[in-house]
């Protein structure tokens, strides 16, 4: 694992090159983090124009889940390091130039092509922290036919449960399942929403949770001059369908149910190893707590620390992937609220900003992205409180305040 010794000038053949696959809005503040260090980034992804693309050096428009196409760009570019910011990628790919390099050079993949690969598809990272580090989790059955789920359904798992394709983001393709009339539906939504298409799906039993966690965890250069683990302030969030509306730090936990979730965190993303930031999810009940799920890059809950901490985690990736000193603490409870775009159009604009930032402490995020959908995420309003309630309240107001408009 190489850490970097020094940081060139970008554009220049000193350049510290850094490829981030997948430049949206979390991309792009990676990117900005990475720039503000010295670091020369290119940009990949599937569309042109895409958020982070705005700002990246340079950039380049590639079919991510095209194995010899991201070969072919990693041979021209040869950057030093190579950072996976979305799940959909040719991680077999990653993981035969991590092992074999590309053309004689041997760039890092953050935090490896390993954890892309595992954390891709729910299976892998699910027999992982469950089969392999006995940690608690839901129970869980994998189908690949209606008929299968149904035997899932009836052999144990029952109602009420919850349906995912084992490969999909921000809730696509995911359903909660109450009765044995909403089996059919499922399964369709889940065939036709998947990531890459009809496929595998994870059944999951209910868990009676009270609430549920992002645990920003950091693999990082410490004093020692080893990697250690760091811990932000647990994030709480809200989540519709499966995809994330509203996010506050920190979230009130038992100290038991702290730990708890700070041991699973550091057993998962110890066993994926490598270096930079990671987003755990868990499931909380009193001092019980469950592992859901793993992010090995930021996460979309954590956008809230743009607001309430002193690095937020798109600089504590930038820092940890670079080897270099990282700080967790919170400065001040906040929360965020995301935009929808509401409607269908290209080239959208947005009213109410002014109207939005009267809010007290609060603050915008707009994305630009160059197409709007009426649930797709174009911005988020974030803001700070002397409580997390109040400073809710806040980023939703924010949020309200901007209306997403035809752009004619």
């Amino acid at each position: 694992m190489a850490i970097m010794k020094r940081i060139g000038t970008p554009l220049s053949p000193s350049a510290t090159r850094v490829m981030l696959l997948g430049c949206g809005e979390l991309g792009k503040e990676v990117i900005i983090a990475l720039q503000r260090l010295g670091c020369e980034v290119i940009g990949v992804d599937r569309y042109a124009d895409a958020p982070g693309m705005q700002v990246a050096h340079r950039s380049h428009v590639v079919t991510m889940t095209d194995g010899a196409a991201l070969r072919a760009l990693i041979e021209k570019e040869k950057p030093d390091l190579v950072v996976p910011e979305i799940e959909a990628i040719a991680t077999a790919a990653l993981v035969e130039m991590e092992r074999d390099g590309v053309a004689g050079h041997f760039p890092e993949f953050i935090p490896t092509a390993r954890a892309a690969q595992l954390t891709m598809n729910r299976e892998g990272i699910r027999r992982l922290a469950a089969e392999e580090l006995g940690l608690a989790t839901s129970p869980y059955k994998f189908a690949d036919t209606l008929a299968e789920l149904q035997a899932a359904i009836d052999g144990g798992i029952g109602f009420p449960c919850v349906v995912k394709p084992v490969m999909s983001s921000s809730g696509k393709g995911q359903s909660l399942l109450k009765s044995q009339a909403d089996v059919e539906a499922a399964w369709d939504y889940s065939q036709a929403a998947g990531r890459v298409g009809a496929g595998r799906i994870i059944v999951e039993g209910f868990i009676d949770f009270e609430y549920e966690i992002t645990l920003l965890t950091v693999r990082a250069v410490g004093a020692s001059g080893a990697v250690e683990t760091f811990f932000c302030d647990p994030i709480g969030h809200v989540q519709v369908n499966g995809d994330y509306v509203e996010s506050w730090q920190p979230m009130a936990m038992t100290p038991a149910a702290l730990q708890k979730s700070r041991d699973i965190a550091k057993a998962v993303t110890g066993n994926l190893g490598g270096r930079g930031i990671f987003g755990v999810e868990l499931f909380v009940k009193g001092d019980m707590v469950w592992f859901s799920e793993v992010s090995p890059r930021p996460h979309d809950t954590g956008l809230v620390t743009l607001a309430t901490q002193r690095l937020s985690e798109f600089e504590l990736h930038a820092r940890a992937i670079l080897g270099l000193p990282v700080d967790t603490g919170l400065r001040r409870p906040g929360a965020s609220a995301v935009i929808y775009g509401g409607l269908e159009e290209k080239g959208i604009a947005f009213e109410g900003v002014a109207d939005a930032l009267q809010v007290p402490e609060s603050d915008l995020r707009l994305f630009g992205k160059p197409e709007s959908f009426r649930k797709r995420r174009m911005g988020v309003a974030v803001a700070n409180a002397d409580t997390t309630d109040e400073a809710r309240q806040r980023a939703k107001l924010a949020a309200r305040r901007v209306r997403p408009v035809t752009g004619k």
